[in-house]
Parts: structure tokens; sequence; C-alpha cells
């Protein structure tokens, strides 16, 4: 899970940014299963989640820090560094 500290002021433009560069790119990794991004109902200035699934670690492994660097300076100004946290799905129903 990655959070990004977003500026309200900024997070419809970051969104469709994250969508037209992240979203595409991850699209074209091997592994790459589905992306969901989460901003909170109640709180815009709460962090950005986005939930990217991989078919397995060693895919998500693979994606390299050149191909990544090249996606976030295509966000421009509205990079943002995120934290990241890796979780497993233990249970699901």
């Amino acid at each position: 899970m990655l959070s990004f500290d977003v500026d309200p002021q900024v997070r419809g433009a970051w969104l469709e940014a994250d969508a037209r560069v992240w979203t595409a790119f991850l699209e074209t990794c091997d592994g790459f299963v589905r992306k969901e991004v989460w901003v909170d109902a109640d709180d815009e200035g709460a962090p950005v989640r986005v939930v990217i699934w991989w078919g397995s670690m060693a895919q998500w492994k693979a994606v390299g820090p050149e191909a990544v660097a090249e996606a976030d300076a295509r966000m421009g100004d509205l990079a943002v560094e995120p934290t990241c946290r890796a979780f497993e799905v233990v249970a699901q129903s």
C-alpha cells in the first residue's frame, strides 16, 4: 500500500495524472493484477492510499528503479514521494 500526502488543492489533478502515468505504466508490467485508489470520504486532506496487486512478490520486485524513476518524472510537478507498506493477503471471501 502506498500513501501519498497530496495537497487537497491539487488532488483532482494528481488523481488524473496518476491514472494517466502510473496506471498506464503498471498495466505494462509483468505480474500486475490491479490497482485501487482510495480517498477518505470525510477528510480530503487525508493521504491518498494506493493498493497495487501483483501476481507475486518477485514480479513486484522485478520492476526496476529506472522505470519507477521515469514514471515519477512523467508526473512532473505533481510527483509526490509515497510511504510504502507491503501486506500479504491471508484470507479473502
